[in-house]
């Protein structure tokens, strides 16, 4: 059962819609390559669209009704869209879902200090990250700074041409005969992921004297970011800075068929799901579009899915559009339907070893379907029963989108989840889906654009179908 390369079928105007798609797609991941930021520009882009604040509806007692639009923030991480269907809400909602966290490295609490003459930044690793990966390149911070009045600061330096970068030193290849024979695991130590910001001490009218600082690189880092920022060293303790890849998502292949971007996983099915969920204007069973934090890390705390914001979030719709209650509540949640949107593993035919080729996605086939996920016996997975599974079939069907069914390697090669067991148990139905991607968790990871663009003719249908 091969399913057909996507790319085969398009037409003129196919490809039109196709480039325009992830024209935008890439200038939003570069863009936005922090959680904060995803939510501020989808945000913006769904204030666009018509969408209010549903906290600005709650306050002020607005009455929701068919053709209504709102948005939920939390903690300005998490972001659930809900587009009011003609049908109850108690009948249940398609539902969208993806993360927009991505694999990175966070400034510790106490992160600056000077060794050697030079200023490093302490970091922390966030996620499933190749240390040696994060070492001899260019590199970013994006964050934010609260300060004890109450002001935050926003932090963005690497990314404008006339900006500077930093990187992680590696040990060079004349002093690394001990390092290169450790597993790729223990190459670079974890806690040796420290930035470099600066190698330049401050200067001193008159020369050095008793009141010149100990540490007068670090020094000179530190006036620097006063001057920029108005923030001090002390200010880095409420601060949440990501050290993430410095530079644009591009174009990958001589035919442009590809994108090589940072963060793709999982930004890839949250940006596709945002612009189908902005997209629909009309809809019967309500649409709704879940972009959340901390997948990375288990979907916990309380911007992750295992939060109860999505539903709190839907108890308050609930009860502006007149079917407020616990009862009518949890038969909305158990009769919603749900795609879990997230990347899957694309085939590589250089390791082709950890895959089983007739089970595995295939760059440019179209949006993936995974009917389990986990590890081993399907550990901590969550498995869509096949009634649901025949339901989707035929939406994508009907929508003419390219499909592929897969799983995520070969048995006992590795595995990993998603937030769709979380929503699982609420009893709707579940299933993962997504785009597959090669080099996943790396610094920059690669797309097909087929499949971006199948998985946005995916999404649209579902939300509007299912």
């Amino acid at each position: 059962m091969e399913r057909p390369n996507a790319w085969k079928s398009y037409t003129g105007a196919d490809l039109s819609k196709l480039e325009e798609l992830c024209g935008s797609y890439r200038s939003f991941i570069s863009a936005h390559k922090t959680e904060r930021e995803c939510v501020t520009g989808a945000i913006e882009l769904a204030r666009q669209a018509g969408y209010i604040d549903l906290a600005d509806a709650v306050r002020s007692g607005q009455p929701l009704k068919p053709g209504d639009k709102v948005y939920a923030v939390s903690h300005l991480k998490t972001l659930m869209l809900v587009n009011l269907g003609t049908r109850p809400l108690e009948e249940g909602m398609n539902i969208l879902g993806a993360h927009v966290d991505s694999p990175r490295l966070d400034l510790k609490q106490n992160p600056l200090y000077e060794a050697g003459d030079i200023a490093y930044l302490d970091t922390h690793y966030y996620g499933g990250v190749k240390a040696y990966h994060w070492v001899a390149t260019p590199l970013a911070l994006h964050g934010v700074v609260c300060k004890k009045d109450g002001a935050t600061v926003e932090v963005c330096v690497g990314e404008d041409a006339d900006d500077p970068v930093f990187c992680i030193s590696d040990l060079l290849i004349h002093l690394a005969s001990d390092q290169l024979k450790k597993p790729a695991a223990e190459a670079v130590d974890h806690e040796n992921l420290d930035v470099i910001v600066g190698g330049r001490p401050m200067h001193i009218e008159g020369g050095e004297g008793a009141d010149a600082p100990k540490e007068p690189v670090k020094q000179l880092f530190l006036d620097l970011i006063k001057d920029k920022y108005d923030i001090d060293e002390e200010d880095f303790l409420s601060a949440e800075i990501e050290v993430v890849p410095a530079g644009a998502a591009r174009e990958m292949g001589l035919d442009r068929s590809m994108i090589l971007g940072y963060g793709q996983d999982d930004r890839v099915c949250a940006y596709t799901s945002l612009v189908a969920q902005l997209e629909v204007e009309q809809v019967e069973r309500t649409s709704c579009t879940l972009l959340v934090d901390k997948e990375e890390i288990g979907s916990v705390g309380a911007s992750g899915m295992t939060s109860r914001f999505f539903e709190n979030a839907v108890a308050e719709i609930m009860e502006l559009a007149g079917e407020g209650g616990q009862l009518k509540l949890r038969r909305a949640l158990a009769n919603s339907r749900m795609l879990s949107s997230d990347v899957s593993a694309g085939f590589d035919a250089l390791y082709a070893d950890r895959f089983e080729k007739k089970n595995a996605a295939v760059m440019g086939h179209g949006l993936c379907f995974n009917k389990y996920t986990g590890s081993r016996g399907k550990a901590g997975s969550n498995d869509a029963d096949a009634e649901y599974l025949a339901l989707v079939r035929d939406i994508m069907d009907e929508a003419g989108v390219a499909f592929q069914t897969c799983e995520l390697g070969r048995i006992g090669a590795g595995g990993g989840g998603t937030i769709a067991y979380i929503l699982a148990e609420y009893g709707m139905d579940v299933i993962d889906s997504g785009v597959p991607v090669l080099s996943m968790h790396a610094l920059w990871e690669v797309t097909n654009k087929a499949d971006v663009f199948e998985a946005y003719k995916g999404y649209k249908a579902f939300i509007s179908r299912a």
